[in-house]
């Protein structure tokens, strides 16, 4: 009797039906056993409902050939009708289930290795005792089908029975003390030693940008660590009691939990290996989102992954997920008796072991006849493997972190400039990569020097009794694999596919952000409700604070004056520049002290007289055509600069507004050192630009906002169109992270930075 007839009339309830196992198995039992039912529990997902996602399920290609022209349904519709019956609910809070079920097939479950330890818990543990509850309360007995893993075995070494892990770990305690550890975590990060080290941490990278910024990063480092620990716990908690990671530990638990249950609820209990794509159903090469081993055979071909802490005999269990949803169909055709629970291994080393080597040359054969190509640099290498051991690699990679964290430390100090953004660059790119190897190691190096063997009798058992031509429709033995054919001509080329796909599509989306802003006219011509805010020094001309106080103040002084002037700038360098980088506000305050005495009428027509063909030879050529282009398209343009106002007077012409620090003066206009109002800087800035939107009909989601400095930060995130010109570093990185434009204005080659106006020429 072939596995339709034998399912023929059944319900059978699937969980994490939009999993890719659970899609696989919708479409083979959609396909091939057209006489059952499915019901599917599924959470609604934002503004969703659960019977829209399986529509939405339903449409994907896979699908497709089941309903249409040629097929007993009209369309999506009609199949769900027919043959899907959606329940609202999840596995936090399992609904009412139907009581005419048949079978319930769980494949629902948190997937990651490294989850956090309550989600973990609270996924493969507690939700399958609440789906269990539920089950136990049908009118029928159920055959309940469990998708379990093939680690639960855990750190062990040699064969595996198929048959219950052997521990005496309590799954009620550690689900309690597991669940506990988010509140205990959470506690941890408030305490005032974290929050002060997650404070001084943020304080050192942000306080030039200002207080509410540093806070910002305060909060999210507390997060992230939370977080972090949450997933360092659950590791570490499941190595202590023998298991790889918190993944396989609380599988394993909830496989308890099911044996419980098992005495008096017909029970199969499926442990599938590392599950990758199709060999031919639906198709060769289907996979849904990256698994195990795919971020690993991606960064190999990127020439990314220099070497991999496996044994080259090491097995690596790998199994395609048609072989799994040939097994699971197979095994919904059993009649297991309550109390004896049945084990299946779905796997592939028993039989067909595929080693470590072995896929390295595959993956490494593919890559050399289909290789990435990286551009202007042609092909990419690929490395050579030579699998020196686990010690070996941790060190490489230890000292690889050493090294960047030194590399990184000089590149946030150095003057900035072309160079210094191709080191940062470069640094960036390693720094993914090394973050890249220390996760996977991390995860994966139990895995790839494991010494497992599954023994999968059952499962051979399952495939001999199969009859007719359900050998191939529901075929679930490994010995047929050709591992090499499947690596280079199915899974390798299913995998780059998409990712080729993605990289053309990144090109163009790279291209659009650099092309961002060249024809404003295009984006908003004449739309008044828009401005552009401009920072000065290091945005529109190539200066800072200190040359601009010299080229104001030294054309007054006499040649003994300016000497000592100069000298006594040159002593105080050291703490000036210390000063700006912990606060701005602090910096210009202490510079414009130094004009106390100064004539405020003498300084504007220093600047009128001296200093403005000065300051307009180093005004960059692009930083006049952006500001031409925003008038020109009616937006409204404003320099916002720390500068004193005198200085700005040669740019006067190309603002609608210039807003700047303006000098005190006594009743004699002479200069009194301070300010007339705190100079805006940082947060300041982003503060003045909501309250000038404020109660006008300013638009600050299509507004432009122009810095090069990390202190400018939150002005350019209050705008919708951030650039960044010229950055330094630190904003260099956040513009990557927020996908900004990023633009080089180049200062004209006849200006010189030694140039002093005014006092060079006599």
């Amino acid at each position: 009797m072939s596995l339709a007839e034998k399912l023929a009339g059944k319900k059978v309830l699937v969980t994490g039906i939009t999993g890719f196992v659970g899609e696989a198995l919708l479409h083979r039992m959609i396909g091939d056993l057209p006489g059952t039912t499915v019901v599917a529990i599924i959470r609604p997902k934002g503004s969703l409902t659960g019977t829209a996602r399986m529509a939405q399920l339903l449409k994907k290609d896979i699908f497709k050939p089941f309903y249409g022209e040629g097929t007993p349904y009209a369309d999506a519709d009609a199949l769900t009708a027919a043959r899907v019956e959606v329940v609202e609910g999840d596995l936090s809070d399992v609904p009412e289930l139907p009581k005419d079920l048949d079978i319930v097939v769980h494949c629902a479950g948190d997937v990651s290795f490294d989850p956090p330890i309550h989600d973990a818990f609270n996924t493969n543990v507690l939700g399958t005792k609440s789906l269990l509850e539920r089950i136990v309360e049908t009118e029928r007995p159920v055959h309940y089908v469990h998708i379990s893993t093939a680690y639960t075995a855990g750190r062990r070494r040699g064969a595996i029975p198929e048959a219950p892990v052997e521990h005496t770990v309590d799954w009620r305690v550690e689900a309690k003390a597991g669940m506990a550890m988010k509140d205990r975590i959470e506690e941890a990060s408030r305490g005032a030693g974290m929050l002060a080290k997650f404070r001084k941490e943020s304080e050192k990278l942000h306080r030039r940008a200002g207080h509410l910024t540093a806070a910002a990063d305060t909060e999210r480092r507390r997060t992230e660590w939370v977080a972090k620990k949450l997933i360092e716990t659950g590791t570490e908690r499941a190595r202590s009691l023998g298991w790889t990671d918190c993944y396989t530990f609380t599988k394993a638990l909830g496989e308890r939990v099911v044996e419980e249950f098992a005495a008096t609820l017909p029970t199969s209990i499926v442990r599938p290996a590392i599950i990758e794509s199709a060999l031919q159903s639906p198709f060769p090469g289907w996979i849904e989102g990256f698994k195990m081993a795919e971020p690993l055979i991606l960064a190999y071909g990127r020439g990314e992954l220099p070497e991999f802490p496996a044994s080259p005999d090491s097995v690596v269990e790998i199994i395609p997920v048609d072989h799994v949803v040939g097994a699971i169909c197979a095994v919904m055709a059993t009649e297991p008796e309550p109390g004896n629970p049945e084990y299946y291994h779905v796997s592939s080393g028993a039989r067909n072991p595929l080693t470590f080597e072995q896929l390295y040359a595959g993956v490494r054969a593919y890559f050399s006849k289909h290789p990435f190509d990286l551009g202007e640099r042609g092909a990419v290498r690929l490395p050579v493997w030579k699998f020196p051991g686990g010690d070996s690699v941790e060190s490489l990679l230890r000292y690889g972190e050493k090294a960047h964290k030194i590399a990184d430390q000089i590149i946030t100090h150095i003057p900035r400039g072309e160079r210094t953004l191709k080191y940062a660059r470069e640094l960036d790119v390693q720094k993914r990569r090394l973050d890249f190897l220390r996760r996977y190691m991390d995860l994966y190096a139990e895995y790839a020097q494991a010494e497992l063997q599954f023994i999968d009798d059952n499962v051979l058992a399952l495939h001999n009794a199969l009859e007719g031509d359900d050998r191939e429709k529901f075929w679930c033995d490994s010995a047929i694999v050709d591992w090499q054919h499947y690596l280079q001509e199915v899974h390798c080329p299913s995998v780059t596919d998409s990712l080729r796909r993605l990289d053309v599509v990144r090109k163009k989306r790279n291209k659009s952000l650099q092309e961002a802003g060249t024809d404003l006219k295009k984006l908003a011509p004449g739309d008044s409700t828009v401005i552009a805010a401009f920072d000065m020094d290091g945005t529109l001309l190539s200066s800072n604070v200190i040359e601009t106080y010299l080229w104001m103040r030294l054309p007054e002084l006499d040649s003994r004056a300016r000497y000592s002037e100069v000298g006594a700038m040159l002593r105080k360098l050291p703490k000036l520049v210390a000063a700006e980088r912990k606060d701005r506000g602090t910096f210009l305050r202490t510079i414009y002290r130094r004009y106390q005495g100064a004539d405020l009428e003498e300084l504007n027509r220093i600047v009128d007289e001296v200093l403005a063909e000065h300051v307009l030879e180093r005004l960059s050529g692009a930083a006049v055509r952006r500001i031409r282009e925003h008038k020109a398209a009616g937006h409204r343009t404003i320099l916002i600069t720390g500068a004193v106002r005198p200085l700005t007077r040669p740019l006067e012409p190309l603002f609608d507004e210039i807003v700047a620090a303006d000098l005190a003066v006594d009743d004699r206009g002479r200069c009194t050192g301070f300010l007339t109002g705190p100079p805006l800087v940082g947060e300041s800035r982003a503060a003045w630009i909501k309250h000038r939107a404020r109660g006008t009909d300013i638009d600050l989601s299509k507004s432009f906002a122009y810095a090069d400095s990390h202190s400018d930060l939150p002005m350019l995130t209050t705008v919708g169109n951030p650039v960044a010109v010229s950055p330094d570093v630190s904003l260099y990185r956040a513009a990557r992270a927020g996908r900004w434009q990023i633009v080089d204005w180049k200062t004209p080659a006849t200006s010189s930075r030694l140039e002093i106006p005014g006092v060079n020429a006599r």
